[in-house]
C-alpha cells in the first residue's frame, strides 16, 4: 500500500532519509540492519532513540508527566541523531530506526498536543523524510511480541499502538506498508524488496535535481 500524491522529504540537503517504523514487535530493526548489510556504504541505519533512551537507564514508567519526559527526550534525541549521521555521513541514504513522528503515537493525549509540546507542526516532522516504509506488528495476528526487553506492551497495547502509528504516519505522500505475516522470513524479505524499491524511485528523483 502506498500513498503518492507528492514528495514528502528533506529537501533542501539532498540527502535520502527513510524511515522504518511500525508496530512493537513489527521486524523493522532487523529489516533495518539486514538492509544495511545487503547495500552495505550506500546506506547509514540511525539507531532507535527510545532503545538508546531507555536501556541507558532513563525511567520508564505508566504516570502522565513520565511518559511525556520520556516522549519529549526520545524526540530530542532522535532529530539530533538523524542530524549527527547526516553530518557525518552526508553522501549515504539514512535509514531511520523509527522517526520524530513516532512520539505521537505514544503520547497520553492527541498528537497536535504532542508536535506542540516539541515545538514542531506534524507537516513540519513528516518533511524531514523521503519515505516510510511501516511494518505492521506481529500483534495484529495474535502473535506474542518476544526479542527486546524494552518493549513491554501487552498484545492489545501492542495492536493499538500500531494503529495509531499507522495513522500518523499514513499521511506522508510515500508511505508503504508491510503487513503481517505468519511467516517471519517472507515478511522481512517482502520489506527488503519495499525498501530496495523506495531507495531506486528516490535515487533517479535526486539525481534530477
Amino acid at each position: 500500500m502506498t500513498n503518492s500524491n507528492g514528495h514528502g522529504g528533506n529537501g533542501s540537503n539532498g540527502r535520502c532519509r527513510i524511515v522504518v517504523t511500525g508496530g512493537p514487535g513489527g521486524g523493522k530493526t532487523t529489516a533495518a540492519d539486514l538492509f544495511r548489510r545487503e547495500i552495505g556504504d550506500r546506506v547509514v541505519v540511525v539507531p532507535e532513540a527510545a532503545t538508546l533512551l531507555f536501556n541507558g537507564g532513563f525511567p520508564r514508567s505508566g504516570d502522565e508527566a513520565a511518559r511525556k519526559a520520556a516522549q519529549r527526550a526520545i524526540f530530542h534525541v532522535q532529530r539530533n541523531l538523524e542530524d549527527a549521521q547526516a553530518g557525518l555521513f552526508p553522501d549515504r541514504i539514512l535509514l531511520c530506526d523509527r522517526g520524530t513522528v513516532d512520539g505521537a503515537a505514544y503520547w497520553p493525549e492527541t498528537p497536535e498536543r504532542f508536535f506542540a509540546a516539541v515545538g514542531t507542526t506534524e507537516a513540519h516532522e513528516l518533511s524531514r523524510y523521503d519515505a516510510v516504509i511501516f511494518f505492521e506488528s506481529a500483534a495484529v495476528g495474535g502473535l506474542l511480541i518476544e526479542g527486546n526487553p524494552v518493549r513491554t506492551e501487552s498484545l492489545a497495547e501492542a495492536v493499538a499502538l500500531d494503529a495509531k502509528l499507522r495513522a500518523v504516519w499514513s499521511r506522508h505522500p510515500h508511505f508503504v506498508v508491510v503487513p503481517h505475516d505468519t511467516s517471519f522470513v517472507k515478511k522481512i524479505m517482502f520489506g527488503l524488496a519495499a525498501l530496495e524499491s523506495l531507495v531506486a524511485q528516490l535515487g533517479v528523483t535526486r539525481s534530477q535535481r
